[in-house]
């Protein structure tokens, strides 16, 4: 019996030169962070590879010219996926321009904005509950911060809720007090004609109607306010940018 279970030297050698050359023919598991081609039919995707020193995810501005502060932060929500695959908007008021995005970080529209009259990266208490002739000039502002922001109405209109304990929503520009000259003030590229609000964001009728709608106007979306006073650090979770001072 144990003659006949004896292999000799050579069929051993031979066996040993066979799983050799079926390790190295083996390709081995197939996923999508190698590359892999997930359907060889029509629309095939390709994902690309995530290997460790591979370069991160960026905010595709396509082409908008974008403050350095715009672009980390934007970045930094993509990279981060801060934004939780929701739609997502960029608003810098030291060049009081609106920037928004769809869930994957693709730019969808960018406008020049008004924004509040008063420099200042929080809300006065309670501005919220009083009416407007209440509110002091030096308590118009804009807040900086992240904010879950909802569709929703005002009294008369449709409306961005960004934070509606403290009324502030963007919306299409508001042309009631001829004194203020909104729509001029609009379609000047200087950033200190855009404070006269009261603190919401005012933004042209037809970017509102194109792009605010048709990206935010069905879902909950996040906003995002740069900051004036602070420093990017101090509202958002980044380290590696610099205060407004420095910039």
């Amino acid at each position: 019996m144990r003659a006949r279970a004896r292999i000799s030297t050579g069929a051993l050698a031979a066996i040993a030169v066979a799983a050799a050359g079926l390790l190295l023919a083996w390709p081995g598991p197939v996923a999508a962070h190698d590359g892999a081609t997930l359907d060889s039919g029509p629309g095939a995707e390709t994902i690309a590879p995530a290997a460790s020193g591979g370069r991160a995810r960026e905010a595709d501005f396509r082409g908008e010219a974008a403050s350095s502060d715009a672009r980390r932060v934007a970045d930094w929500v993509v990279e981060g996926r801060d934004n939780q695959a929701l739609p997502f908007v960029i608003i810098d008021k030291l060049r009081a321009k609106v920037f928004v995005f769809d869930g994957d970080g693709r730019l969808r529209g960018a406008t020049l904005a008004l924004l509040g009259r008063a420099r200042g990266d929080e809300s006065a208490p309670g501005v919220g509950k009083r009416k407007l002739h209440a509110i002091r000039p030096a308590e118009r502002t804009t807040p900086a911060g992240r904010f879950v922001a909802s569709p929703g109405r005002d009294f008369q209109h449709d409306v961005l809720w960004i934070d509606y304990d403290d009324s502030i929503s963007m919306h299409r520009v508001v042309t009631g007090d001829p004194g203020d000259h909104r729509l001029q003030r609009l379609s000047t590229t200087s950033a200190h004609d855009k404070r006269i609000s009261y603190g919401c964001i005012n933004v042209p009728a037809k970017f509102y109607d194109d792009v605010v709608i048709s990206t935010l106007g069905r879902t909950d979306s996040i906003v995002y306010i740069l900051p004036e006073v602070k420093s990017i650090r101090e509202v958002f979770a980044i380290s590696d940018v610099d205060s407004p001072g420095s910039r």
